[in-house]
């Protein structure tokens, strides 16, 4: 076909089935807006592009399908960059597109708009990978080489940089079809080893990650827990493995990885099953963790299995074919499980302070609920775990690389996802303020979400780290605007709840709400 770059991005795009992007139109992509349009794209507009980024990502953990990102040059690209950075972190497919500098631009700089010293080179320190295109030819290829980074392994996000100059000069190019990626089986011997080893453990314990998270409907929790029933293990979830299994299960412990307890019974374990996951220190929350026992490690990843924990057997899969294939080879077993660790006093200490939000969620909340949060002290030391959840509930959060403002933007993108799903965000006064501004994007899409923020007056984490050192509180007492005078300029609703009666009957009622309802929780 004779067509410009940006006509021939636009068709690679759609045949690779996207149809919603996010981004902020800028002088450099305009060519790729007027081809989205014309190709009947959906194009979301957040207010800034991290929040662009953050909502992508939301959607693409969703879906379990890419999300798009489209950026104009220079301050648009690298203000993506952050939530490319979350999403690497979180092994979260994205696809970040931006223009560049034209084909002939000189290295050494001319003072071109948006000009950076080098754009691709910033991002692909950020991202799987970052490739600018040398021609519209060469545009096709690179989208499918994205869609297969996807699909082939463990996903992670990826930059495509397109010359301006080449989006609306023609040229002759053929756009491919996408090509159909099969995972890779677990190999049958080491499958066999994880199965002989795991049928002659006495203590057994699973650690379930991230890559155990599907979209619902998809059986890889139902495998692992169908397995941990056979042996009588007990299983822990990372933060992003919560909701991946029923946390009201007898064998479950729930997103518990980080507890003093749950780190000394998971070191107990004489053999461990550690699945779709980093078994990383942002998930144990010490640097010193060691296993007492043997390890097997499942993972698409290959090199996860020479980490910080090197895997006895390691099993390099896709996480659904490795859990069927030792489910072929594992027989149930009579005896009893062993006892469960006793967190219930470290728990009760960590959620105190958030109890009567906790109980006012937990009545309010419909059982396919989709709660976003953000890097607050009422997501991380409360509701991951104090607000048990069970699939198909979900909960999407921004671990490892802890990036702030997520939640919002986040939810936005997986509320577009999944329309039918009640969304929550629930998220801090201090976290709140840096995408603050989507609220507009939330009300422009006349969407119910309920956003529940713990007004703490600042940042409290690092307050009471600073406390603990100790040294005076430096930077992170903020006097706080009148959010809900911010809501109510943004059109959005808004209310107090100075008590749990009030949260339950205001997330109720936000719930049923054509509008996004912000609900402010004084947690001083």
């Amino acid at each position: 076909m004779t067509a410009t770059g940006a006509s021939v991005l636009v068709e690679a795009l759609a045949r690779h089935g996207v149809d919603l992007v996010f981004g902020i139109p800028g002088t450099h992509n305009v060519p790729i807006y007027q081809e989205l349009a014309a190709r009947g794209v959906r194009l979301i507009t957040p207010r800034h592009e991290q929040g662009a980024g953050y909502a992508a990502d939301g959607y693409a953990r969703s879906t379990g399908r890419p999300g798009v990102v489209l950026t104009t040059t220079g301050p648009g690209a690298v203000n993506a960059a952050t939530a490319l950075a979350q999403a690497y972190s979180n092994s979260i497919p994205m696809l970040l597109i931006s223009p560049g500098l034209p084909t002939d631009h000189p290295r050494q700089g001319r003072g071109y708009l948006h000009e950076s010293k080098d754009q691709s080179a910033a991002l692909h320190a950020l991202c799987a990978w970052s490739h600018r295109v040398g021609s519209t030819r060469e545009i096709p290829a690179a989208v499918a080489r994205a869609f297969g980074s996807f699909a082939e392994g463990r996903p992670r996000p990826v930059h495509i940089e397109i010359p301006y100059d080449l989006l609306d000069a023609p040229a002759e190019v053929r756009v491919m079809e996408p090509y159909r990626i099969v995972s890779r089986p677990a190999d049958p011997g080491a499958l066999d080893a994880a199965a002989r080893l795991l049928a002659g453990a006495r203590r057994p314990g699973f650690v379930l990650g991230g890559g155990v998270q599907r979209p619902p409907g998809q059986p890889v929790g139902a495998l692992a827990v169908t397995l941990a029933e056979r042996l009588g293990a007990r299983i822990v979830t990372t933060v992003n493995g919560k909701g991946a299994v029923p946390e009201s299960h007898p064998l479950v412990l729930g997103a518990m990885l980080h507890l003093a307890g749950a780190r000394d019974w998971l070191a107990g374990c004489d053999v461990v099953l550690a699945v779709g996951t980093e078994l990383g220190s942002a998930e144990l929350w010490v640097d010193d963790f060691a296993l007492g026992g043997r390890l097997i490690r499942v993972d698409v990843d290959p090199g996860q299995m020479y980490g910080d924990h090197v895997a006895d057997v390691p099993v390099v899969a896709d996480a659904e074919l490795a859990l069927r294939g030792l489910l072929d080879r594992v027989t149930p077993r009579a005896a009893p499980p062993a006892p469960a660790p006793d967190l219930a006093g470290e728990l009760r200490d960590l959620t105190r302070r958030w109890e009567g939000t906790l109980e006012a969620l937990g009545r309010a909340l419909p059982p396919d609920a989709v709660v976003v949060g953000d890097n607050s002290m009422v997501v991380y030391h409360g509701a991951l775990l104090g607000l048990p959840f069970d699939p198909p509930a979900r909960f999407l959060f921004p671990s490892g690389f802890g990036t702030l403002g997520y939640a919002l933007p986040a939810a936005i993108g997986a509320k577009l996802a999944a329309p039918g799903s009640p969304t929550v965000v629930l998220t801090g006064d201090g976290a709140l303020q840096f995408c603050l501004q989507d609220l507009a994007t939330a009300v422009e899409l006349e969407l119910t979400l309920p956003i529940v923020v713990s007004d703490n007056g600042g940042f409290g984490e690092i307050r009471d780290e600073m406390s603990r050192r100790p040294m005076a509180p430096v930077a992170v007492e903020l006097p706080g605007p009148d959010l809900l005078a911010l809501a109510a300029a943004y059109g959005a609703g808004g209310c107090r709840a100075d008590t749990p009666e009030e949260l339950f009957k205001a997330l109720v009622a936000a719930l049923n709400s054509p509008l996004p309802t912000l609900i402010v929780v004084a947690e001083r």
